[in-house]
């Protein structure tokens, strides 16, 4: 057990922002609307970005594109119209004798801006120059007035901390200029940042050429006049690649000992006596591919080891994650232990248990679906076959989490669809037999970075194959004003006897939402535009009975169109439904169009997948679309799904287990984190790490209950 002897912090870093000068109560309050309560979250905040203010421009010499500083007189203003879209805007031309530059505001006060923007006024602006053919202007520029008879010269000796260097911009809140901001967090800086300890092992600040961590922020809120305005905006100057190696090397330490203390505990070794596995290889349609054999191999070698295996399964859409589960479930049984396998919603749940039932039961063993709603009395006979051990596969969502279920012996644990359950959940698992194997899985393919962050103290298995004779989707983007045409393809691939998926994003329609319903949406193309087709409906409000006896019909070529809300992301398999059709396509996330994608193209003919767009599609709507229609690359489509969102959204849920980077960012910083990665798990295992309590107190008070690393031993 890692013991912290003595707080790596300095106490002073905690003293609240309250303290500092010049903020008072009511701008202690709008900076914890900034989640800045201390002055160690001060010094953690860093600069949006650089503004160059060693020298102040001539209006003819300002760049376009380019942040730029120049001083002027205001020649004309007032409020004007726009000719385009009849819209309000105020606006002020200014000349410093070399040129003239529009300056634009959208949002505004009328009477707030009168009495600041007089004609014949000077002052010093800033902001990006536009070029719209010969007119330059800047949108909302930042502005500061001289007085009626002062100089230039004069006012900025005036301001030492605003010109004649590179200044910082920070995040604001309403209510806090950037003036005010930056004589805060200077203050901040030269007061405490002295105390703010470097506690990286020694070797390793050598090795990468680091800067101590007090040089490292005074130097990122404060850059010196040699630094390169280019390195600051693009990240790459030293001190900030110091404090991002040191948040990173402290997450990978802790995650390369919760990997080890579970390696080091005793789990069940499993022989692998092939009673159940080989009777379903021979029963399978198909031949398991390279990939997933070799997946399995690396599964196997696991099992059979006296610790239980912690492995990320991770595969494309099609690649065949599901078998390679239930051939690993099928090992566990054949131990005589009981496998759970957890999904996020229930809609997952249920396919998985109309999988795995239906292999289960050829070979005469007993599948249970637990769901959060369930009859009482269900629930109850289910629960109690589950502790008897009559149950030996349960799948369920959160709901096999809960106190009450109990198992007679659980050996393996399958988590799917991992990026909506932290590490909390998988420890809870664990706790629900006796150090249980477990087997993470996910289809939507992780940027590596962001896989070392969430998932580093997990064994990795990728299949990186697709199953023989998928062939390529082609995948359009297409309007409404082209519903039309979309209509007659579809009907010509219908009348080569192959079947379509169309696929709604509501279930009924709702009064705040303009979308067409599933429901809606199957009566009028069976009775206007299909009507020579045979159009069936699956939703998620179905029972899982229907909902299976609607496959079978759809996979039996009973159903010609299938007409259907999410429920079929996953897990079905009909190689002669060849077009796939998504109506309001940009209300879907990219993950979810992957999968969806990903149910046609299973057989040898080609196949289409048509994203259908509202009027009303988003810029980022559009985006997600154009990468759609331009790559079917799972992990491309997974790091401009990361670049849209960002890594909380991405992620779909605070409780992904995502640490909350004060300062690192796993989609910019990749390079860093597998240094930090490498030096981490290789630090552990060394003598200098038992024998470092600096090193050890710092790692227990970032990291010790987020990753639950009391529990090591």
């Amino acid at each position: 057990m890692i013991k912290a002897t003595q707080e790596p912090s300095h106490p002073y870093l905690s003293t609240p922002v309250a303290h500092l000068k010049g903020v008072g109560p009511r701008l202690a309050d709008k900076f914890a609307r900034l989640e800045i309560r201390t002055v160690e979250d001060l010094l953690y905040t860093l600069p949006n970005r650089y503004e160059d203010r060693r020298e102040i421009r001539k209006i003819s010499q300002l760049r376009d594109g380019v942040h730029e500083v120049f001083s002027g007189e205001i020649l004309a203003c007032g409020e004007a119209t726009t000719s385009r879209r009849r819209r309000k805007i105020f606006e002020a031309v200014v000349s410093d004798g070399s040129g003239q530059i529009a300056l634009k505001w959208f949002h505004y006060r009328k009477d707030w801006m009168n009495k600041r923007f007089v004609v014949g006024r000077r002052g010093v602006f800033s902001g990006e120059v536009k070029r719209y053919g010969a007119l330059r202007e800047i949108h909302h520029p930042d502005t500061e007035f001289l007085a009626a008879d002062q100089s230039l010269a004069d006012y900025q000796s005036s301001d030492p901390l605003a010109f004649g260097r590179i200044l910082p911009v920070y995040p604001l809140t309403e209510g806090l200029t950037q003036t005010a901001a930056r004589k805060i967090w200077k203050q901040a800086v030269d007061l405490y940042a002295g105390y703010v300890p470097s506690n990286l092992p020694a070797p390793l600040v050598e090795k990468h050429r680091l800067l101590p961590i007090a040089e490292a922020l005074q130097q990122v809120h404060w850059p010196d006049n040699e630094s390169s305005l280019e390195q600051l905006e693009s990240h790459r100057t030293t001190a900030l690649r110091t404090l991002v190696y040191d948040e990173f090397f402290y997450l990978e330490l802790g995650l390369a000992l919760k990997r080890r203390g579970v390696i080091m505990e005793p789990g069940i070794a499993f022989a692998v006596t092939h009673r159940y596995t080989k009777p379903l290889a021979a029963a399978l349609p198909y031949q398991l591919t390279g990939a997933q054999r070799r997946v399995l191999g690396e599964i196997k070698h696991d099992l059979m080891a006296p610790h239980p295996m912690n492995r990320l399964l991770q595969g494309d859409v099609g690649c065949g994650k599901t078998i390679v589960a239930l051939m690993t479930a099928l090992v566990a049984i054949e131990n005589q232990t009981q496998v759970a396998v957890v999904a996020p919603t229930e809609i997952l749940a249920e396919q998985h248990y109309l999988q795995f039932h239906r292999w289960l039961e050829l070979l005469g063993l007993k599948t249970a679906l637990l769901r959060g709603k369930m009859p009482a009395a269900e629930k109850r006979e289910i629960l109690e076959l589950i502790s008897a051990g009559e149950v030996d596969l349960v799948v369920g969502t959160h709901a096999v989490l809960q106190e009450g279920v109990e198992f007679r012996r659980l050996g393996l644990g399958i988590i799917d669809e991992q990026h909506r359950f932290g590490v909390r959940q998988r420890a809870v698992l664990r706790g629900k037999g006796a150090n249980p194997h477990i087997l993470v899985m996910t289809a939507t393919p992780i940027p590596r970075t962001l896989s070392l962050t969430l998932y580093g103290d997990l064994a990795l298995s990728v299949i990186d194959e697709l199953p023989p004779g998928r062939t390529p989707v082609e995948t359009v983007v297409a309007s409404e004003a082209q519903r039309g045409r979309v209509y007659s393809r579809m009907r010509q691939e219908l009348a080569k006897g192959h079947q379509a998926y169309i696929v709604y994003p509501l279930v009924e329609e709702s009064e705040k939402s303009d979308l067409l319903a599933a429901t809606e949406g199957a009566e009028l193309l069976k009775n206007e535009i299909f009507t020579e087709a045979r159009v069936g409906l699956l939703h998620g409000r179905m029972k899982p009975a229907e909902k299976e006896a609607v496959m079978a019909n759809f996979k039996a070529r009973d159903i010609d169109i299938l007409v259907s809300t999410t429920v079929i992301e996953v897990g079905i398999d009909v190689p002669n439904a060849t077009v796939m059709l998504v109506e309001h396509a940009e209300r879907f996330g990219l993950a979810q169009l992957h999968q969806l994608r990903g149910r046609v193209g299973r057989g040898e003919a080609g196949s289409l997948c048509i994203l259908l767009k509202s009027y009303k599609c988003s810029e980022d709507g559009q985006k997600r679309l154009e990468v759609m229609s331009s790559t079917s690359d799972g992990f491309r489509i997974a790091e401009a799904d990361l670049e849209i969102r960002g890594p909380g959204e991405f992620l779909g849920t605070r409780q992904s287990g995502l640490p909350d980077f004060r300062v690192a960012n796993v989609l910019r910083d990749g390079r860093i984190l597998e240094d930090a990665r490498q030096d981490a798990f290789a630090y552990a295992e060394s003598r200098d790490f038992r024998e470092s309590r600096q090193v050890q107190a710092t790692l227990k008070e970032r990291w010790g209950n987020r990753l639950e690393l009391a529990s090591i031993g």
